[in-house]
């Protein structure tokens, strides 16, 4: 874990946590460094950097400062405006520009932001381009053998410029809708777009199409995304497909990198359940390379029963998409996500896509000529406890002989009809524990069984 760069981006809330000059910094560093690398290999060309940025209040904020930053150490900066995650993503890969940067949260609320760096392949940032940013936001960056307090400013025909990039997104809309295989003419389809990046964009796929389109959380004024929207408080698109008696519903996340389901009947389909739709569909034909989808830590035991039944091996990474990415990057394999809907199809994106998610799913429905409902009914979802615990210090509570002694116990008692996961938290004091098992009474008694050794030992705060 970075000292201001996490999994998924510099996330914080804004102007508190993530500055302003935070901003400027990171824009500094980035013009100057892929300036710098530039020359190094002979080219005299301006970095070109392709910047996106969700419908948070403090967007416009970062947006300008990072900006102000990567064009006074001479690159030139693509704006595409309001954009989706995987639009940004898309268009550094297919544009060849040096890197991409979003201005998002995700899933945070309003006064959160974050920003989130994408390499030339269209892939999370790499932790070494990361520590050195980091290191020259505290003022002890050594890069190219040599010590630097302050980067050069660019000078007179070296200053960068901006560049009005809106269709870059128009491109990736439209790339979107060539991945369609069939018409959705006759679905009537229920979109929440959480007044996230995704307001404009999904309901133009769907509707070009065909499908007839109900959506909700499409205002955004800067200080609604997620508020009671989308994928995270999925309840008003669960009664949006109930009351309109809608065929399926899609719910998107602030920057609508993932996407969670309602089913016909308004029953909510989690990423797990998805991964098992889609991989279905493609070992049926023929398609999933290896044979293996990529799941976290946190995937529903569920899942794997599911998976073992149908032949399909999986792997496990620790919980983030980037790992997932990692992972399908080292192995060559095509399908992998997260519980909380972060999906990516390799074939066609380089990170989660919530809009490709949906438009994926539709595609199962369509050629299968059946009910999401039904799709997922082969899949049983198993009860899960998480408990959170803030402790003293993790790293004991977490290695503690007795506390591994109690999850063995509990491992050993579940057998092969449940599981239990403990770990510390990669962010903050607390331990975790969860547990799933056949049903909710039983996850509960063993996770009070783990909880009660931890804190004979001493380790709750």
């Amino acid at each position: 874990m970075g000292r201001y760069f996490g999994t998924d981006g510099f996330r914080g809330e804004a102007n508190v946590t993530l500055t302003a000059g935070h901003a400027y910094k990171v824009g500094r560093f980035l013009g100057w460094y892929y300036g710098e690398l530039k020359r190094r290999a002979g080219d005299s060309s301006a970095p070109r950097i392709v910047v996106g940025k969700d419908t948070r209040r403090s967007s416009y904020m970062f947006e300008y400062t990072l900006i102000s930053g990567m064009t006074a150490s001479g690159a030139d900066a693509y704006m595409m405006h309001v954009t989706t995650t995987p639009s940004v993503a898309l268009l550094t890969r297919v544009d060849g520009f040096d890197c991409g940067i979003m201005i998002s949260a995700s899933h945070n609320p309003y006064y959160d932001n974050g920003i989130k760096l994408i390499n030339t392949n269209g892939e999370k940032m790499d932790e070494e381009t990361i520590s050195l940013i980091e290191d020259y936001i505290d003022g002890k960056l050594n890069v190219f053998g040599k010590d630097y307090s302050e980067l050069p400013y660019a000078l007179r025909d070296k200053i960068g410029k901006t560049v009005d990039f809106a269709s870059g997104r128009n491109r990736y809309i439209g790339y979107l809708i060539s991945l369609g295989v069939y018409s959705f003419r006759g679905m009537k389809v229920g979109l929440d777009c959480a007044n996230g990046a995704s307001w404009n964009i999904a309901k133009a796929v769907f509707e070009a199409l065909g499908a007839t389109t109900y959506v909700i959380n499409a205002e955004p004024n800067g200080l609604n995304v997620n508020d009671n929207a989308g994928s995270t408080h999925i309840e008003g698109l669960q009664k949006l497909v109930k009351e309109k008696k809608l065929d399926v519903g899609f719910a998107y996340d602030g920057d609508a990198d993932r996407c969670l389901c309602v089913d016909e009947n308004g029953q909510v389909v989690s990423g797990d359940q998805i991964l098992y739709v889609y991989g279905l569909y493609m070992k049926e034909r023929g398609k999933l390379i290896n044979n293996t989808v990529v799941t976290t830590v946190m995937s529903n035991f569920g899942l794997y029963k599911a998976f073992e039944a149908a032949g399909i091996d999986y792997a496990k990474t620790p919980v983030g998409d980037k790992y997932v990415h990692e992972y399908m990057t080292a192995h060559g394999c095509r399908l992998g996500g997260e519980q909380s809907g972060h999906i990516i199809f390799s074939k066609y994106a380089t990170t989660g896509d919530g809009i490709l998610t949906s438009l994926k799913m539709m595609e199962v429905i369509m050629a299968k000529k059946t009910t999401l409902s039904n799709l997922v009914k082969p899949m049983k979802v198993y009860p899960q406890v998480l408990t959170n615990l803030a402790v003293t210090d993790k790293e004991k509570a977490q290695n503690d002989v007795d506390v591994l002694s109690a999850v063995k116990c509990v491992e050993d008692k579940l057998g092969d009809g449940g599981r239990i996961l403990y770990r510390a938290s990669g962010t903050e004091p607390l331990v975790r524990i969860m547990v799933e098992a056949e049903s909710e009474k039983l996850c509960k008694a063993y996770v009070k069984e783990v909880s009660a050794v931890i804190k004979k030992k001493g380790y709750l705060k």
